[in-house]
């Protein structure tokens, strides 16, 4: 079963076209920052980047026409059970609405359809960002204006959860989980029995990342937005794109980040020494989620790629499971996984 695989970001879109469960290609397009310019909306860029993606499949002797299916990131959509969705009407006038706001993600849906009618295929979703199967208690925020809400690296958090299981000899079904995924922006959730029952995500709450804010006293934030300091367009920016490592350090670069720190550089090891805390300090509150029955803490996204910052979280949560470490990213195996599950039988297409 030949699949394609589609995942929008902010200045590229990747692809990668699987047999099955083998990667025979992929390419991540760039798009130049002057084009993507002229797009008033996300959504006015699909024909620009689905032409792109027709044509590098093209130039590696690709044919459209040779797909089964073709699959695409989940965009910002109502909140819904993971799993995987067939792409249908009711979820593209919602991405066109920008129902959860704009976001890159929200062409996936939307170019893997416009593909796949053109030679009578299928069109998925797997696990988008907004699945939301936290526990009722865990949505109460202290303030009735208010709720927690799940907007977390399902697709990548749910896909790690299925490799450890399967090394576990068992499905994803069968055990507890914690899982922090570690990169530009950070969530830690708790899976029990196939479920993400509670997390947090990296702009609302949970440790600071190299780039976002996290979790912030509330009482002073209220006085900063009110300050007349920034408008609320600079409060956004600030917390989302250069609050965390960057504002501290100045860079968003781990890899210059930890070598500092081995360098013994005072501010640098004190910034570093509280992001492993937070981490480590939010992992250990998910254990209370699951009553302490915890199966394995597994440690994903690209600052997984360091042996440093993995090691210490050892060293402060390791009491409570063993540690599973799944550095990077497996968004685009993971999106055509869950288009073989169910174009094989082993599990359902879900409706939007």
């Amino acid at each position: 079963m030949k699949i394609l695989a589609i995942n929008p970001g902010g200045t590229s879109t990747k692809i990668a076209v699987f047999e099955n469960q083998e990667e025979l290609f992929s390419e991540n397009v760039i798009h130049k920052e002057s084009e993507l310019h002229d797009f008033d909306t996300v959504f006015d860029q699909f024909r620009y980047r689905k032409d792109l993606i027709v044509k590098v499949l093209r130039e590696n002797d690709h044919m459209i026409e040779d797909f089964d299916c073709v699959v695409g990131r989940g965009g910002l959509l109502k909140p819904v059970e993971g799993g995987t969705y067939e792409v249908n009407a009711a979820m593209i006038e919602d991405l066109r609405n920008a129902i959860n706001g704009e976001h890159p993600s929200n062409l996936g849906p939307v170019i893997a359809k416009d593909i796949a009618d053109s030679i009578a295929v299928p069109a998925f979703i797997v696990d988008p960002v907004s699945v939301d199967e936290f526990l009722d208690i865990a949505k109460i925020s202290g303030i009735s204006d208010i709720s927690r809400s799940s907007w977390m690296h399902a697709l990548n958090q749910k896909a790690v959860c299925r490799e450890t299981a399967e090394r576990l000899n068992g499905g994803y079904r069968d055990f507890n989980f914690i899982v922090a995924h570690l990169g530009s922006g950070i969530s830690i959730a708790a899976h029990r029995k196939g479920r993400m029952i509670d997390g947090s995500g990296g702009r609302c709450d949970g440790p600071f990342s190299p780039e976002r804010c996290g979790g912030l006293p509330s009482f002073p934030l209220v006085e900063l937005c009110y300050s007349g300091k920034y408008t609320r367009k600079e409060m956004v920016n600030k917390i989302s794109t250069k609050a965390g490592m960057f504002d501290y350090l100045g860079t968003k670069d781990m890899m210059e980040i930890e070598n500092r720190y081995l360098e013994k550089d005072d501010k640098v090891v004190k910034i570093l020494d509280s992001f492993i805390y937070q981490t480590a300090k939010e992992i250990a509150a998910y254990g209370a989620s699951l009553s302490g029955d915890v199966d394995r803490i597994i440690i994903t996204g690209g600052i997984a790629h360091s042996a440093l910052i993995v090691s210490k979280l050892k060293e402060q949560v390791g009491y409570l499971a063993e540690f599973e470490v799944i550095a990077g990213e497996k968004e685009m195996t993971a999106l055509a996984l869950g288009a073989l599950r169910v174009m094989g039988g082993a599990e359902e297409i879900l409706t939007y």
